[in-house]
């Protein structure tokens, strides 16, 4: 099979070191552009029942036990690292309840060490998003000057040569080309994995956000706080469905 004389290979054996040089910085950009879309899309899928894992929290018996029952396999999990640092505290306040409550309440001192935090793990969940923006924001334009010095270089060539016929310009200018195609391709992966991405940490930080309201009525009061109205009307609506399904 006769190798194709305009394709990414003829490219790379023709071109000098400018074109070289943007193929592998597109190259560098596309593989780690793709590792952080998947270790960061893994890490959301081990997330993605939070809110079974949260609502079995409040049912156990005691802290302790629901702590330990929250996510074990995962010592860096947000929903676990919030819920002990609540707990750490609380247990803080009442070791030097003396020197802090005069200056700082336990509801403000609770609420500075869940907002930090929920801080902590935003921080945590974005790392990684500035280069995914970065890439998609860039890479169509560095593909397009490998294209254009490519097209120069054609030309001159062309022009040394004192040949333009078709034959002799597709080559090049179509090799050339293909640098606007690879800086696309870098860049349209990465834009869609950091909208993918973001969307994916805003239900999450939600949750957390949630979970720390909760977290904040436990820790004040001892008592666990009430089911949501949302979860009230899906059991109504449910037993209401069972009943209409007896009748």
């Amino acid at each position: 099979m006769q190798d194709n004389p305009y394709g990414i290979e003829a490219l790379w054996l023709q071109g000098d070191g400018v074109i070289k040089s943007v193929a592998l910085i597109l190259l560098i950009m596309s593989i780690t552009s793709w590792t952080i879309i998947l270790l960061r899309a893994w890490r959301l899928w081990q997330m993605r029942q939070c809110r079974q894992k949260l609502m079995a929290f409040w049912q156990t018996t005691s802290f302790i036990e629901a702590f330990h029952q929250l996510y074990p396999s995962d010592q860096t999990n947000p929903f676990r690292h919030l819920a002990a640092e609540g707990k750490t505290a609380i247990e803080h306040h009442q070791q030097h309840y003396d020197k802090l409550q005069d200056n700082m309440p336990m509801t403000e001192w609770l609420n500075l060490t869940l907002r930090g935090s929920i801080d902590e793990s935003t921080e945590n969940l974005q790392r990684g998003l500035s280069i995914l923006a970065s890439v998609g924001a860039t890479a169509p334009f560095i593909g397009l000057f490998g294209t254009v010095w490519g097209i120069y270089h054609a030309l001159v060539s062309i022009g040394v040569s004192g040949q333009a016929s078709i034959d002799k310009v597709a080559g090049p200018v179509g090799e050339a080309l293909i640098m606007t195609a690879l800086g696309l391709a870098v860049a349209i992966p990465a834009v869609l994995g950091y909208n993918a991405l973001v969307r994916g940490n805003k239900r999450i930080l939600r949750q957390l956000n949630q979970f720390a309201q909760q977290l904040h009525v436990y820790f004040l009061t001892g008592a666990p706080p009430v089911q949501p109205a949302s979860s009230k009307i899906h059991s109504l609506n449910a037993k209401k469905v069972v009943t209409d399904h007896a009748i």
